[in-house]
């Protein structure tokens, strides 16, 4: 029994220094450190190419842990399209690369193509390429988006251009 009580309050000092381990890097105020995991919202002007003439473009971006992501617009519905769906990386303290691809679709001919089981069928797909630069405050960020779109062959097509974006992360 004499043991135990000996060990018991050594032990408790060691587990309350393992408890209480050096905290990891973070931002110079003291706040969490900078990262691009989680959720956030775009505006995005595009400057070139078939989407410079959309004036109310936005994206909302899931950046997941382990450098995957999904984009959708208030666009992908004009024409019906799926959200695109791609990878990130950290290039700098606050800056990110991320590269997504979406599905790209036709219009149907005619409305008779929709009724007799046609619709949108596939016209290939979208590349963007946007490099991400987070603000100090680790809640906003900027960026400047390359887009390619490739045919059904994979062969480029019209329709790239470039872009400049403004986002929000979102929180409650």
């Amino acid at each position: 029994m004499r043991t135990i009580a000996r060990v018991s309050p050594l032990l408790l000092v060691l587990l309350a220094v393992d408890g209480h381990s050096q905290p990891g890097p973070v931002a110079a105020s003291g706040a969490a450190p900078i990262d691009l995991v989680g959720e956030w919202r775009a505006k995005l002007q595009f400057t070139s190419g078939a989407f410079a003439p959309v004036k109310d473009l936005e994206f909302m971006y899931v950046f997941n842990q382990g450098g995957t992501m999904t984009e959708s617009s208030n666009y992908d519905a004009s024409p019906p399209v799926p959200p695109a769906y791609g990878i990130w990386r950290k290039v700098s303290a606050r800056e990110f690369e991320a590269k997504y691809e979406f599905y790209v679709t036709k219009a149907p001919a005619t409305f008779d193509d929709i009724t007799k089981g046609g619709g949108w069928a596939p016209a290939g797909r979208g590349v963007f390429v946007e490099r991400i630069t987070i603000g100090e405050d680790g809640k906003t960020f900027t960026s400047k988006i390359k887009y390619d779109q490739f045919d059904t062959a994979g062969k480029p097509a019209e329709g790239g251009g470039e872009a400049t974006g403004q986002g929000v992360k979102m929180t409650f």
